[in-house]
């Protein structure tokens, strides 16, 4: 077998010798087993391990520019021991060792004391990338994985496979919470700010392209989903952006002096929270969707597949439509200056404002004319209309007892008004039957 075509990039790590723990590391294998001597285990804090270029996995090619491919097990200890006080080793990744390495056998080299290992050696290869552990992480990985027992302490190794859902997610070059950056690495930190990993690149050069590639997956994740949230907003109302950013903390006396912000553009607002508003995870499901009450009330569901939670959408986003087109329009009592008052959201003409006494009209507005609402979430809404002659911004406050009963219906008619301008949406209404009476009841009730 060509041991060269099982390796990945060959590398040229320099380590010297301690007087105790010797080079740090542990190796079976040999030519005896069909295979190159392998790196199997790294103590922890030893020179194989400081210097950063060390892997469970990797397999010794060159000791000191001997050539030790096809070398016995035997014969490569004792070229080790030979080496003197400094020793240089050309080694690889080899796709076979993981496999190879859980198997029971006994031949560990003594290059380092059993007891100051970190760890026992099952890994698992990342096709070329060194994806640290991470303590926080809480992903299911495989038993050989984690230590096997709590004197064991975790060492650097080729781990295995690690899934980390990109949508929303953030990374850093920078040491959490400082001003230092990471040599030739960067971390990837899931939305639930737990499942996360380092991933250390051989140059700077591979650590660009990754980062570049990672972002832009990002990026495309996160304008998909600006996409689809803004289905339910006027266009006044529409998220221009959203993402994470590093906010420098305004105490100097803090440990950390950056902290994860994530930041979204909203019409003229900028908001900022601690998470996306919109991915608050409750559990582990994966395809969730949350509907609110006209009371305000959270209602959290989960159903099995992806199309199935596009098919929920879909199918709320039709019963909207329907119910509009039936009702035409709604009336809510509300109050203005201490004025009974009533606004009629009509599906054809717009905004009505009106005296609940005499009937008399105060003001009239049509949807495309609302530039900017805002709602204290209790009981006021601030409509801003753009006055069609003077083309100046009036400002409209109104008071309710049911405020989430009418900016649910407001969503709702502007939502259905959108509908209206797309041909593919129409044009499913037009070979689909009317919708069930329950349906229209339903999402006249709850409104996502």
């Amino acid at each position: 077998m060509d041991f060269r075509a099982a390796c990945e990039e060959e590398r040229t790590v320099t380590i010297r010798r301690q007087t105790v723990g010797g080079f740090g590391l542990s190796i079976k294998g040999g030519a005896e087993h069909n295979i190159p001597v392998v790196i199997s285990k790294i103590s922890k804090e030893q020179r194989a391990e400081l210097s950063g270029l060390l892997f469970i996995g990797d397999a010794i090619l060159q000791i000191n520019g001997i050539n030790v491919r096809k070398c016995k097990h035997e014969e490569v200890v004792q070229v080790l021991r030979n080496a003197g006080e400094e020793v240089t080793l050309t080694v690889s990744f080899l796709k076979r060792a993981p496999a190879f390495l859980k198997l029971p056998l006994n031949e560990d080299c003594a290059c380092a004391p059993s007891d100051q290992s970190s760890g026992t050696s099952s890994p698992l290869c990342d096709s070329g990338l060194h994806l640290n552990y991470h303590p926080n992480n809480t992903d299911t990985l495989s038993c050989s994985s984690w230590p096997t027992s709590p004197g064991l302490r975790w060492e650097k190794r080729w781990c295995d496979l690690r899934l980390i859902p990109l949508l929303h997610s953030r990374f850093s070059q920078y040491v959490p919470g400082t001003d230092v950056s990471r040599q030739n690495a960067f971390q990837v930190i899931a939305v639930d700010g737990v499942c996360s990993g380092i991933i250390q690149c051989l140059s700077a050069e591979d650590c660009i392209d990754w980062l570049q590639a990672i972002a832009t997956n990002i990026s495309n994740l996160t304008k998909h989903n600006i996409k689809k949230i803004n289905r339910n907003f006027p266009v006044n109302q529409q998220i221009v952006y959203m993402g994470w950013c590093e906010a420098r903390e305004q105490d100097p006396l803090q440990d950390r002096a950056y902290s994860p912000t994530f930041l979204a553009l909203r019409g003229s607002c900028l908001y900022k929270f601690l998470a996306p508003p919109d991915s608050d995870l409750l559990d582990r499901r994966k395809h969730c969707f949350t509907v609110q009450s006209e009371s305000g009330e959270d209602l959290y569901f989960s159903v099995e597949l992806d199309s199935d939670l596009a098919q929920w959408e879909r199918a709320f986003q039709t019963a909207t439509f329907l119910e509009v087109e039936r009702i035409q329009c709604k009336t809510y009592a509300c109050v203005l200056e201490s004025h009974l008052m009533g606004l009629t959201i009509d599906f054809s003409t717009g905004f009505i404002c009106f005296d609940a006494a005499t009937k008399a009209v105060l003001w009239r507005f049509k949807f495309s004319q609302l530039k900017g609402s805002s709602d204290d979430g209790k009981s006021k809404i601030k409509f801003l209309f753009q006055n069609p002659d003077t083309k100046q911004i009036e400002a409209k406050e109104l008071e309710f007892s049911n405020l989430f009963a009418v900016l649910h219906c407001i969503h709702s008619f502007f939502a259905a008004k959108v509908a209206c301008l797309d041909p593919l949406f129409l044009g499913n209404q037009a070979t689909t039957s009317a919708a069930p009476s329950s349906a229209a009841t339903s999402k006249a009730k709850y409104t996502t």
